[in-house]
């Protein structure tokens, strides 16, 4: 008789920024029986399209996402001296999250429901503030500097997450992944500098409440990636549950924020002069959930590099339609520090993704 040849399981978990593979071993009585399984040949092999499904649905949602923000926040409503401006980054980000909820709860009850969170609900809950405190600084942020400057330091987003994972989690990277990052603050730093023309207007200004705003909005965004690496970890909850119960969560607080502070009734009043608000609020908050998604099956399908470079090359555009679509000036210098940004990112989703977590 021949010897029985163990025959490998297969089982695949999603989650937000990876896909986990694990591979567990049955032994059978069996002779294994090895198929190569082909991608398809030609144009339209279904990897292709599967890929292009993936491109242009992550790429439509936020790009169209983008837009919506930057039309929301920056617009202006009414005419004359009645003229009026956005201030409820709390209202907005509070409708976003109920959207994201009732959206993960249906990928769950369709595509989830075998699978049982085991996460403790007050780490939901601490990630939550993070994860509310982030968005709501990065709208707000818009009332005080233009939609490429957001973009560009929401791109930033590997400086806040590696100086958190050397002092936090103990965290070990390659020489690549700090070239990178030094290659991001570089391009940061030409974009935020303004040379001194001796003109006396103070408008211009290095460092403003904008960007204090957009830091502490990175710095947070890095907080809420170490508390979800931390579940991840420690009870393997699936993208779905999480962002369903971290959206419930903030949903919880920015209800109560937005009723006790009364900005709920000056929203409302608002929309009832601007009822325009409300579609363009709805749609904004759908994109953002249906872009997740498009994201998720990108780094399942395709891995994190290729989400990482459709998500940069979505950034880079939006920028570009920010500047011909709402007349935001941008110089020659803050193209060079853009540049060099999304060439740090790249390079960075290329070659700066392995990390050693030391002993201790």
């Amino acid at each position: 008789m021949r010897p029985s040849v163990p025959v490998r399981d297969v089982e695949l978990d999603l989650l937000p920024e990876a896909a986990v593979i694990t591979v567990a071993t049955v032994p059978s009585a069996a002779p294994a029986v090895m198929v190569s399984v082909g991608s398809g040949a030609g144009l339209l092999s279904p990897d292709r399209l599967r890929l292009l499904l993936c491109f242009f649905g992550v790429f439509i949602c936020y790009f169209y996402y983008g837009i919506l923000q930057e039309g929301i926040t920056r617009g202006k409503y009414g005419e004359g001296e009645k003229q009026e401006k956005f201030r409820f980054a709390w209202s907005l980000v509070f409708i976003q999250c109920v959207v994201n909820a009732i959206f993960a709860w249906i990928l769950i009850q369709f595509f989830d429901t075998t699978k049982v969170d085991r996460t403790r609900n007050w780490l939901y809950a601490a990630c939550s503030l993070s994860y509310v405190g982030a968005m709501v600084s990065s709208n707000s942020a818009l009332q005080f500097i233009n939609y490429p400057t957001q973009v560009l330091g929401k791109s930033c987003k590997p400086i806040p997450v590696m100086l958190l994972g050397v002092t936090v989690l103990r965290k070990r990277y390659p020489m690549v992944k700090y070239l990178c990052v030094l290659l991001i603050v570089i391009g940061v730093a030409l974009f935020m500098y303004r040379p001194n023309k001796g003109s006396s207007s103070s408008s211009e200004h290095v460092f403003g409440y904008g960007e204090l705003l957009l830091l502490l909005s990175l710095t947070l965004d890095g907080l809420t990636g170490v508390s979800q690496d931390h579940m991840r970890a420690h009870f393997q909850t699936g993208s779905n549950h999480m962002m369903l119960h971290i959206n419930l969560w903030s949903t919880l607080f920015l209800g109560t924020g937005i009723v006790l502070s009364g900005e709920l009734w000056d929203f409302l009043s608002f929309a009832e002069r601007f009822p325009s608000i409300i579609s363009n609020i709805l749609l904004f908050s759908l994109t953002s959930a249906l872009g997740q998604t498009f994201i998720f099956m990108t780094v399942v399908y395709f891995g994190p590099l290729t989400c990482s470079i459709i998500t940069t090359t979505r950034k880079f555009f939006t920028i570009l339609a920010s500047v011909i679509i709402f007349s935001n000036p941008i110089s020659l210098m803050q193209w060079v520090g853009t540049l060099l940004v999304f060439l740090g990112l790249g390079l960075d989703a290329k070659f700066g993704k392995s990390s050693k977590k030391t002993s201790h």
